[in-house]
This record gives C-alpha cells, structure tokens and sequence, in this order.
C-alpha cells in the first residue's frame, strides 16, 4: 500500500511571513509531502504502529488507510450524564464491559461510576481503550496513542491494551510519538514517518522485564492504596500487609490474617485469610496483580507467611468479576463459594447486641447496626498451591 501525503494551506504574504521566509531563506510552508510504502494489504497482522515525531505525518497517513472513518475520535462521542460503565458498549453484557475495562488496566471501581468528561486522562485513555475492547470495530486507528499520559501509565496502558486485543479479531493501527511504547506493544508491523522505514516482524519488539520485590510489614503504607478499593472499612484485625515494590515504589498491596477450620463444630486447623487486594493505577493491566497474590499465598502454603512453619492454604473472597474469572482460570485455585446477596442484617445487629450484654459493654446501637443486607455477589476460593497446578 502506498500512500502519497500533499497537504496544502494559502501561501501567506504578511510582513512577518515575508521577514521569515527572508531570514531562513524559506520559500515557503504551504505545503507538506510525504510518501509511506506499507506492506499491509494482507489480514495477517493485528496491531499496526505509526511512530515519528510530532508533525511528520502520522494523522494523514493513518486517516488514508482504511479512511477517515476508521480513526478514532472520542471527543464528543462520551455522554455527559452517564457514567462509562454505563456508556460503553450499551447493548454489550455486562461482563464484556467489565472485561474490557479491566483488559485495559481501568480496575479502578470508582472510576467506572463516573462520566468520562470527569476522569483524569490517564482514565480517559484507558476507556477509550475499554471502548474500543468492548465494540471490537473491525478495523480502526487510533491517533495520538498514549501522548497524553505519563510514560508510566502510556507503556503499561498500551501492553494491556494490545494483549486484550490479540484475543479477537480485527486490526488496528496506532499512531504515536512514543516510541518507547513500542516494546511493551510487540507489533506486527512499524513505519517510522522521521525515516520513512517500514519493518514487519514482532520478534525485534520484546516487553521489558518487571523486576517486583515484596515485603512484609503493619497497615503504614495503606492509605496509598485505599482510595483504589471498592470497601471502606477498618483494617484486617491480628493481619499482616504484603506490599509489592518496583524500584522501590509501592504498587500493589494485599492484607493476610488467619481463620479458624471447623468440622461439626470442632477447631481441626487454620488456614491463611487474604483480602484488600489493591494494584495502583499506573500498574493495573500489566499481569501485576495475579502474580503478586499467587506469590503471597504461596508464601503461605510453604510456611513461610502469617505463622512461621506453618503450612497453609488461603481463602480470598472478591466480588470484582475480572479478578474471579482470572481465579477461575488458574489452575493453583478452586472456587468454593458464590453468594448473590450479603448475610441477614438484623440476625447480625441481634448477635451484635447479644455480645455486648455478655460483656457488660453499654453501647447505643442504632438501627443501621449490623452487616450484611446488600446485594453485593461475593465469590469465595481457596489457594491450593504450585503442587495442585502441577
């Protein structure tokens, strides 16, 4: 495919215009060519990237390939009353939405009940990403990919991004001015619009590597990640907190305690409790957030987690459907449990009642007291270790 790039404007006269063209010895700036040679006529490829500098023609020759209509535009298109869970793909299932939101790294609950016009523009890009997941177009390109987010954001954004795509059909070409984007993309193809070399092959591309360090400690370091966690409640009693470091920069966070194992009745063991599983956002969609768990609750099956010498296995409840379905898939897990609706709120606010006569405690309980009455689905699973995979 070749295309042929001539954008013209008016020659401009004006005192100014006629003292630059005299001082740089300019003729004139009316006028921008451009040749590219793109061997893509075939439907062997996904993911295309058009990278140069800014002004080299990136826009022009994306619009040309399949035409102005396959190039996206989000401005306008966003319903300012809605929030994007509910405007993306309105017609879609609701675990394809979710889905495609997560795919991208835009697991940040709260920011799915808010409109887009609101969302900071790291979220913008992800959801117009989530956008694109979720409709699945069969052909589009998407212009200024990742230019207007910090390079963080940018580099995991866009791996997850092209993972997500990879799974379906359909092609789509990027345009960015990034080109540190590219190994975190691993493309079929590039052309680069400051050379005008085209190159065709993945294998040259490889996602960097991800060195991640976990440590152990108290609840200091959760206000970093409590803001990115759907449940607004105290910390875990008698737990510990894994934190992930990379570079030496917290990302991701996840709370361990224990539970007691009954049998009619009867105390047989205990085994390790997980929950506040928190990614930041900068790191969402990067793979980050399964591992860390696995690693954790490994540490927990080997005996070297909460109770030293102690082998465990782990419980994790969660109601985000993207991290059930990852749960469902490995293998080192097993689901136990599905709820569609919390606990009964009045046997909990009798309980709770009954606990403090017992202990003499006066305390005025409402008639909010108690948990429960929602209806949250909650899926429960149990981790069984590298041993159960294999």
């Amino acid at each position: 495919m070749k295309i042929d790039i001539d954008n013209r404007c008016d020659d401009y006269t004006g005192y100014r215009a006629a003292r630059v063209k005299s001082l740089f010895n300019v003729d004139s700036g009316n006028r921008f060519t451009h040749t590219a040679d793109l061997d893509i006529a075939d439907d062997q490829w996904r993911i295309g990237v058009i990278v140069g500098p800014s002004g080299s023609g990136k826009t022009s020759i994306g619009g040309r390939i399949w035409g102005p209509d396959t190039v996206l535009n989000p401005e306008g298109t966003w319903p300012d009353d809605r929030p994007i869970i509910e405007a993306i793909g309105p017609d879609a299932p609701f675990d394809d939405v979710t889905n495609a939101l997560g795919a991208v790294g835009l697991g940040d609950v709260p920011a799915w009940l808010r409109p887009y016009r609101v969302l900071s523009n790291g979220e913008k890009f992800r959801a117009d990403l989530a956008r694109v997941i979720a409709e699945r177009p069969a052909r589009v390109v998407i212009d200024e990919f990742s230019s207007v987010v910090d390079r963080q954001i940018a580099k995991v954004g866009a791996a997850a991004f092209a993972k997500s795509w990879r799974r379906g059909t359909g092609q789509a070409v990027l345009l960015s001015c990034h080109y540190d984007v590219l190994d975190w993309i691993s493309p079929d193809w590039v052309y680069d619009t400051a050379t005008g070399q085209f190159a065709r092959g993945s294998l040259q591309y490889r996602r960097p590597r991800i060195d991640v360090e976990i440590r152990e400690g108290g609840w200091s370091l959760w206000p970093y990640f409590e803001p990115h966690h759907y449940l607004k409640v105290a910390p875990m009693v008698a737990s510990r907190c894994y934190v992930a470091f990379i570079d030496g920069d917290p990302v991701a966070h996840v709370a361990v305690g224990t539970k007691s194992v009954q049998l009619k009745g009867k105390r047989i063991g205990v085994e390790a409790r997980a929950c506040r599983l928190v990614v930041l956002p900068e790191w969402q969609g990067a793979g980050l957030g399964m591992r860390f768990l696995n690693q954790v609750c490994e540490l927990q099956f080997q005996g070297r987690g909460r109770l030293e010498g102690r082998r465990m296995t782990t419980l994790f409840h969660t109601s985000h459907p993207n991290l059930a379905a990852a749960l469902r898939r490995d293998k080192k897990w097993r689901q136990i449990s599905g709820v569609l609706h919390g606990n009964h709120k009045g046997r909990s606010a009798r309980s709770i009642n009954t606990s403090h006569a017992k202990t003499n405690t006066k305390v005025g309980l409402g008639k909010s007291a108690g948990f429960g009455g929602h209806f949250r689905a909650v899926q429960g699973f149990r981790y069984y270790g590298e041993t159960s995979a294999a």
